[in-house]
């Protein structure tokens, strides 16, 4: 296996290159306020919530405090509503004067001090998406400046209020701009989302070339049927959007919603493996202070997130979908490892699958088998048949460890990706209860 990847990740390097500000070389992680706080303001009569500094404070004390850093959770990133209604004298966004006395340089350095990051939003358009200041073109520069003087480490630049023409124009130039304050600022692009998503619309080439990761698609929400939408989209579109993903560029699904309130345990820890295996950053939107201890685990888990911190970058596949409702996904992983993900679309019955590694395109040999969610391990060959049982719309992942050969020829042939080259409808036994 490895020299096939070797070969698959230069073609791929040489064809997309990141942008040159030397970070995020693994898919970032971290908290992000928006879908579990969205616009509250309401400080008044719900202190606890509202998009306020104290809110972000509390967040960097869990991070900072209960193990999350340690496992590279790092960045606390301010979402939109944050800002004054009105630029100051000098042209310059400020944060409401009520909800951030402080300032977010403050805020910042509060982060650093205790070993995390700070991420602010802004949008490329007159106005953001809720209704405060946006970044029009004369105002990328001092923005950018502003941002740098605050000691942001992170920008989220949406694209509300503005046209294809002026994000054509505004996202090259913000990371220009941010370049050249001489601050290292992590980008967030969410440029594609505004395009479609796709070719011919999205240059994933050109956004490779200037930001660290970018929004593809819509907003996720609190439930299942989100989570799985964005799933399918993305693998649909695997072959589009594999290539241009790697070490410093990265597709972003949008947040991790478990430990909110739509999820069930076996849905938390499918958006855990799905993401994982998509190499997609890892930005949980949640409330930390009051997180179930079953939703912790689940984030927590130091093997989901090394397979999604490998520092090879290489974006994960689906390489099975069958008829009874189980997908199969696979991404190759450093030293000659990968990682299996069982996925059950099924909502009835736990679901029986039986397959093989030499099914799934491994070379003969033996494998040991680390099982991510039971910390279960084994051995198996690569003629051995076996049987996973997959929740409803739960997972089975694996770690797969050396001298796993597995052919990529399903990743990259010919200088076009692969679809799946193994499809049979006929290696599932019927369900049963366990």
């Amino acid at each position: 296996m490895h020299l096939t990847v070797l070969v698959f990740a230069s073609v791929l390097s040489a064809a997309t290159f990141a942008l040159d500000n030397g970070l995020m070389r693994t898919p970032p992680m971290g908290w992000l306020a928006w879908e579990r706080f969205r616009c509250d303001i309401d400080c008044e009569h719900d202190p606890k919530n509202c998009i306020s500094e104290n809110l972000f404070i509390d967040m960097a004390d869990r991070l900072s405090e209960d193990g999350w850093r340690e496992l590279g959770y790092v960045y606390v990133n301010i979402d939109d509503c944050w800002a004054s209604m009105d630029r100051d004298k000098q042209g310059r966004l400020q944060p409401d004067p009520k909800r951030f006395p402080g300032g977010i340089r403050k805020l910042a350095r509060y982060m650093h001090d205790r070993g995390l990051k700070l991420g602010i939003y802004g949008d490329m358009g007159t106005h953001t998406c809720g209704g405060y200041p946006g970044t029009t073109l004369d105002k990328i520069e001092i923005d950018a400046q502003t941002f740098a003087d605050w000691e942001v480490d992170m920008l989220k630049f949406d694209g509300c209020y503005s046209n294809a023409t002026e994000q054509e124009q505004g996202y090259p130039r913000m990371s220009k701009a941010l370049n050249a304050t001489g601050r290292p600022i992590g980008y967030s692009c969410s440029w594609p989302a505004y395009q479609g998503g796709l070719p011919p619309k999205v240059n994933y080439t050109q956004l490779g070339e200037i930001c660290n990761l970018w929004r593809n698609y819509g907003d996720i929400q609190d439930s299942w049927d989100s989570i799985l939408n964005i799933a399918d989209w993305f693998f649909e579109n695997q072959d589009i959007l594999g290539p241009a993903a790697g070490p410093g560029r990265w597709n972003d699904p949008d947040m991790l919603v478990l430990g909110d309130f739509g999820l069930s345990m076996d849905q938390s820890r499918s958006q855990m493996a799905l993401w994982a295996i998509m190499a997609a950053p890892l930005f949980m939107s949640n409330d930390l202070r009051t997180i179930s201890s079953g939703a912790r685990s689940i984030l927590q888990n130091k093997m989901a997130i090394s397979i999604n911190q490998d520092p090879m970058g290489i974006q994960g596949r689906r390489i099975i979908k069958e008829k009874s409702g189980i997908e199969v996904f696979l991404r190759p992983l450093s030293s000659n490892t990968s990682a299996l993900v069982f996925f059950s679309r099924r909502t009835d019955m736990p679901y029986r699958y039986q397959t093989s590694l030499s099914k799934l395109n491994y070379t003969t040999g033996s494998y040991k088998i680390f099982d991510i969610f039971t910390e279960k391990p084994m051995m198996l060959k690569d003629s051995t048949t076996f049987v996973v049982s997959v929740n409803p719309t739960g997972v089975v992942m694996w770690y797969v460890s050396a001298p796993a050969k597995q052919s990529l020829r399903q990743f990259y042939k010919g200088g076009r990706l692969q679809g799946s080259v193994y499809n049979d409808h006929e290696n599932a036994i019927p369900p049963v209860f366990l």
